[in-house]
């Protein structure tokens, strides 16, 4: 894969720079796995050790897709969806999302074909993200799709009951979509 110029980028409001000389470079796939990295763990680490831990375990609050209307907390798609959108706003020179061939919300089905071919990979094959590249308008990118993983009991419960599932039968630790992270080529 092609090297990117930019040797940052802003992951959770922290800087990720590449030691070295003033001509180090890093791999848009690398990129593209660090800022995965930081996406994943922050959304099992909210996942397991709040949603799951206070919804199915202390059994202290609900998590709800109206969690404002519910004074519920908030579902981890939405918490995941509420970042991206916040790195949008910023202006960041990547975006991201989480979308399924089996989604709930309609909107987060894949919208282009390399996007669905991804998709499609990562629900065969869940030990390994799907590296591609795109055009999209003028904008040349590097695409890379990872597995989004039921990694506790929260993800299957929700996904498997309700009301507008088209897939009732999720199990822990199966790929439920995946991480669509895009990276502008230069």
């Amino acid at each position: 894969m092609k090297k990117s110029k930019a040797v940052w980028a802003a992951v959770g409001g922290a800087a990720f720079a590449i030691a070295g000389s003033a001509h180090a470079q890093v791999s848009y796939k690398d990129m593209a796995d660090a800022l995965h990295a930081v996406m994943e763990s922050d959304r099992t680490v909210y996942t397991r050790l709040v949603v799951n831990r206070l919804t199915n375990e202390e059994k202290v609050i609900k998590a709800s897709e109206h969690f404002k209307d519910d004074k519920a907390l908030p579902l981890p798609a939405q918490m995941f969806r509420f970042g991206a959108e916040m790195v949008a706003e910023k202006k960041m020179p990547f975006s991201y999302s989480l979308q399924s061939l089996w989604p709930i919300n309609k909107q987060n089905m894949p919208k282009t074909a390399l996007e669905k071919k991804g998709l499609e990979a990562v629900a065969q094959d869940g030990s390994k993200p799907f590296y591609g590249e795109e055009q999209l308008g003028k904008t040349k990118y590097f695409t890379a799709i990872y597995p989004d993983k039921a990694v506790a009991q929260a993800c299957v419960s929700c996904h498997n009951e309700h009301k507008d599932t088209p897939k009732k039968d999720f199990k822990l630790g199966q790929t439920m979509g995946g991480v669509v992270l895009r990276i502008p080529m230069k």
